[in-house]
């Protein structure tokens, strides 16, 4: 009973190990303001090989957007955004990306193009070395936080400025 239990076991563990692994734990960038509130975005750190940005559509890496939090209001396309949660689509296309925030947070929700709060073309650059993984990140230089997106061989910028 006992070695039928182990050799259970022993085939049973690299399933799961392999299922864990191919499901990656979300990860966080976040942005300090001077005056204590904080920007942050939530993502899936998804492989470049795993994962393709398809052209011209809303991107959600891992089949789950990116998600942006504020403590701040914040001015991003021409608009403002209030203090709370969004959910965040960058748009790529050959040689520039755009960055959709929107309103819909629910989770397992279709992107609706007319839940936008926000749009914004997004500072586009190819970059020598690639990332194997999407890597995000925010630059904070007074009251911007800038939104930085490295994946493959594609960089893309984008400001939001608190209010």
């Amino acid at each position: 009973m006992f070695r039928a239990r182990f050799v259970v076991a022993v085939l049973f563990l690299p399933t799961l190990a392999a299922i864990g692994s191919a499901q990656s734990e979300p990860s966080t960038a976040s942005c300090n303001l001077d005056d204590g509130r904080q920007v942050y975005i939530r993502y899936n750190p998804v492989s470049a090989k795993s994962d393709k940005a398809a052209n011209g559509k809303p991107w959600t890496p891992g089949g789950t957007p990116m998600t942006l939090f504020t403590e701040a209001p914040l001015a991003f396309g021409g608009v403002t955004i209030p203090l709370g949660a969004y959910t965040v689509y960058p748009i790529p296309e050959k040689g520039k990306w755009t960055l959709a925030v929107n309103k819909n947070v629910t989770p397992g929700s279709a992107y609706d193009e007319k839940q936008d709060l926000a749009r914004s073309q997004m500072e586009t650059d190819q970059v020598s070395e690639s990332a194997d993984t999407l890597e995000v990140a925010f630059a904070h230089y007074n009251t911007k936080c800038t939104l930085r997106i490295y994946f493959g061989k594609v960089a893309s910028f984008a400001d939001f400025i608190a209010k």
